[in-house]
């Protein structure tokens, strides 16, 4: 038979394609378009495709398409009579058209169309890319013209809408199946499962709802949903699987359920009558999720309006149910290690940052975008003594479960040292000791800072991180420009300190590289942004009218500068952490210093200065506890250790007391002696680092006015047990106010201090052992402790009383212990009459 011929009596049969009649005349109209574009594959062409004219909204529709990208293909999905291309030429002269062009980018001379033959005119228009050089030749031209001719005429021996519909139905679902595979594909978590199946599954059905139910220990749970309320998912989520039939149909032999009406739905299962009202729902498919040959869960598909199911739709559905099990499945083990690594950072970065008279902070860490998302990035505030605090962001380099294990014993290790209170400079040096023994692979940077809202000095020192960058309260950006020390674990000590004066409500923002530097961004390009942002932002921070609005500000500035250098939709390949911290002084007002004399007379002149002071504070009521505490710490200055004295006060939300003496020893705490462990408690310390150390301070606190005393915070400073302390009536407490002993440290900065609430004078007591006097020797408490406080008027008596070496403060016992033998380890003691006291 010559190409393009037909026989007598049958519709015309495009050249190249050879089957009997008999055959082609059963094919069904999917069958027939799928043929008609093969015929097609003779031509020289790039590819092909067909539309359905659609006389309503006078468009073309795509039904079919072969040898096109899925872009590709979209472009050609949907086209308007008012196009100026081959295919709307075609349908509209109801000839064959041609237009040049590589309009797709495929190499292409052109594109060819020839209209679908009908009893009105042309129903749609066959297409073809041509590959060149030029337009088809008349012999081409009259093959597609018979292709089409055969196809049109196949489609119209059929029902005239519905297999049109069909086959566009069934064109549009190949290309969203198509999305579909490339959407899951890129899912990542569950939810993003679910968006997928409801963006590519749902329009090329017509459906309208979607659940999708995970099965855990017998009951089902809602993943996500599309098209229901809360309050229906809620009727449904955590039942048990044998409390819904449904579901318990599709668990038990793990086969869908197409369910094509209401009544239908209330016949099968009679127990869920009230469902199908609820859900305004008219057909349902419920399709098993299949992953490793188990039902992990379920996934509906629902229709408002009552339909019936083809037998190619339910074996397409089911096919896709199987799809989503395996991605769901997979993306779900994502989620518990996403969850895993979410609850470690949490549990290795501080949940809440501590609210300071000095400062007070909010912070944001966001993980990499790619990855395990949990990475070395750390943060903190740590208080001090004398209301200092201290700052810290760090960068372990990698991204990781390992390098958030590192990232938490770094900040563990800092919390460590900063209770010593030593400068930045030497912390830094300790810590770089610290990651030089983890790992030869081991880095990481760090900036370290201590403000002193006294001075309002910030002391900072890095190791290979960015340096901070200040804000004043008139919005004015500054950023400091030090010479950066090598990260840790690469640096040899010493590190310098550097240090900046701070403006009155300064703004100290600290932050990791990951903030401001990125493949696409340049670190100086980043930094000008962070500024700019702080410029534009941060003076509405200094407008707080109490401290819950503070940190509401400072949250928010956080979260602005975060948005703004991180968007949404820019993934970083580092992790970034950023801490803006609210800085206040303590002012002139609430501090008073003096210079004590070198003998017995400054305890006299110490109480009489607290004494004094207090009363211009109108804090009275501290008087005798504070005078009390004074005394006992001057004395031991004046005994065990060398000048200058310095006494200072500071008033906030609690009453610091320090004293400060030329010691270059550093105070260690322990617990009071008993008669068994005298000897292992008086211990001696090692010399300090810095030979040019100033003086050791010893603090004393007790807590202000309706303020909370502050207890021992980080510094392990251990207290009296509760079977060691006599609880007495305090003639202070029903007036609000507790007095607090506190620890001793060594300076340049002044120590930290741990306080204790105390009930009475005499409970505010405790024992403190600063190490080996300037003797060498060790000291043994007193063969007897006072029963009362000593003459306030008899410095000398006061002194003399003193239990150990470099005792902070003590407390009477009702009985007085017993002299403890000499420990081994212990130097030569001397007799008991030869101690000081």
């Amino acid at each position: 038979m010559a190409p393009g011929a037909a026989k007598a009596g049958s519709h015309p049969q495009p050249s190249g394609l050879s089957f009997p009649a008999a055959s082609y005349k059963t094919l069904r109209g999917a069958e027939t378009l799928t043929l008609a574009l093969k015929a097609t594959e003779c031509l020289d062409r790039r590819g092909a495709f067909l539309h359905w004219w659609d006389p309503a909204a006078r468009r073309l529709r795509l039904i079919a398409a072969s040898g096109l990208a899925a872009e590709s293909a979209e472009a050609w999905a949907d086209l308007s009579d008012e196009q100026d291309v081959a295919p709307i030429r075609a349908m509209r002269r109801g000839h064959y058209a041609w237009v040049a062009g590589d309009s797709l980018g495929m190499g292409a001379a052109g594109t060819a169309a020839v209209p679908l033959p009908g009893a009105d005119g042309p129903v749609g228009v066959l297409s073809v890319i041509t590959a060149g050089p030029g337009e088809p030749e008349e012999a081409q031209r009259s093959f597609l013209r018979s292709v089409a001719g055969w196809a049109a005429a196949r489609l119209e021996d059929l029902p005239s809408t519905p297999p049109v519909r069909r086959s566009v139905a069934g064109s549009e679902r190949t290309v969203q199946m198509g999305k579909l595979t490339s959407a899951l594909a890129e899912a990542v978590t569950s939810r993003e499962v679910v968006q997928a199946v409801a963006a590519h599954v749902l329009p090329p059905f017509g459906a309208d709802g979607l659940i999708v139910w995970v099965f855990e220990s017998g009951r089902q749970h809602v993943v996500d949903s599309a098209g229901y309320t809360q309050e229906f998912l809620s009727l449904l989520d955590g039942l048990a699987v044998t409390d819904y039939p449904v579901a318990a149909d599709v668990f038990g032999t793990c086969a869908p359920r197409f369910i094509e009406s209401a009544a239908e739905y209330r016949r099968r299962y009679p127990t869920l009558k009230p469902i199908p009202a609820a859900s305004q729902k008219n057909a349902w498919a419920f399709l098993p999720m299949i992953a490793s040959g188990n039902a992990i869960g379920m996934c509906l598909v629902s229709f408002t309006r009552q339909r019936s199911f083809t037998d190619e739709e339910r074996t397409l559905l089911t096919a896709l149910s199987g799809l989503v099990g395996q991605s769901l499945a997979r993306a779900r083990l994502y989620d518990v290690e996403h969850a895993r690594a979410q609850e470690l950072q949490r549990g290795l970065l501080p949940r809440t940052l501590p609210r300071l008279p000095a400062a007070c902070a909010a912070a944001r860490y966001l993980p990499a975008g790619l990855g395990e998302q949990v990475g070395g990035d750390w943060y903190d505030v740590i208080p001090l003594s004398a209301d200092r605090v201290a700052m810290v962001i760090g960068d372990v380099m990698g991204h990781g479960t390992p390098e958030a294990a590192t990232m938490g014993q770094l900040r563990t290790a800092v919390r460590t040292l900063a209770d010593l209170d030593i400068p930045p400079a030497e912390l830094l040096s300790r810590l770089n000791d610290l990651v030089s023994d983890l790992s030869e692979d081991c880095y990481a940077t760090c900036l370290y800072a201590v403000f002193d809202p006294i001075t309002r000095m910030c002391s900072f020192s890095l190791a290979g991180h960015p340096p901070p960058v200040v804000v004043h309260p008139d919005g004015t950006v500054h950023r400091p420009a030090p010479t950066a020390d090598p990260p840790l674990g690469a640096a040899e000590p010493p590190f310098e300190t550097h240090q900046i004066l701070l403006p009155e409500e300064s703004l100290l923002v600290l932050y990791t590289d990951g903030l401001v530097e990125s493949a696409t961004r340049f670190i100086d390009q980043g930094l000008a942004r962070l500024q700019q942002v702080l410029a534009q932002h941060a003076v509405p921070t200094f407008t707080a009218s109490d401290e819950d609005d503070d940190v509401r500000r400072l949250t928010d500035l956080c979260d602005t500068v975060v948005s703004a250098l991180l968007p949404d939709h820019a993934r970083t390949n580092d992790d970034a952490a950023l801490l803006i911290a609210h800085t206040r002084a303590i002012h002139a007002g609430d501090v008073a210093s003096w210079i004590l004399p070198e003998d017995p007379r400054a305890a006299k002149q110490a109480r009489e200065h607290v004494r004094n002071q207090l009363a211009a504070w109108e804090l009275d009521e501290l008087a005798i506890t504070t005078e009390l505490l004074v005394s006992e710490l001057v004395g031991n200055v004046i005994r065990h250790a060398k000048g200058p004295i310095r006494l200072r006060l500071l008033r906030s939300r609690s009453l610091t007391c320090e004293v400060y003496d030329g010691s270059l020893s550093t105070p260690a705490s322990a617990t009071p002696p008993t008669p068994t462990r005298a000897a292992a408690a008086c211990n001696s310390s090692p010399p300090s680092p810095n030979a040019g150390a100033p003086a050791t301070t010893t603090t004393a606190n007790a807590s202000g006015p309706n303020k909370t005393s502050r207890t021992a915070p980080h510094d392990g400073t251990r207290t009296q047990s509760p079977d060691r302390m006599q609880r007495r009536p305090s003639p202070n407490r029903s007036r609000g106010w507790s007095p607090s002993a506190h620890s001793a440290s060594r300076s340049p900065s002044p120590p930290r201090t741990a306080a204790r609430t105390a009930s009475s004078p005499w409970d505010a007591i405790d024992v403190l052992f600063l190490g080996a006097p300037p003797c060498g020797r060790p000291h043994r408490p007193p063969t007897a402790w006072p029963s009362r406080p000593p003459n306030a008027d008899s410095p000398s008596t006061w002194a003399g009383s003193t239990p150990a070496a470099g005792s902070a403060s003590r407390r009477p016992s009702a009985a007085p212990p017993a002299t403890a033998p000499a420990s081994p380890s212990d130097p030569t003691p001397t007799s008991p009459a030869s101690w000081p006291g």
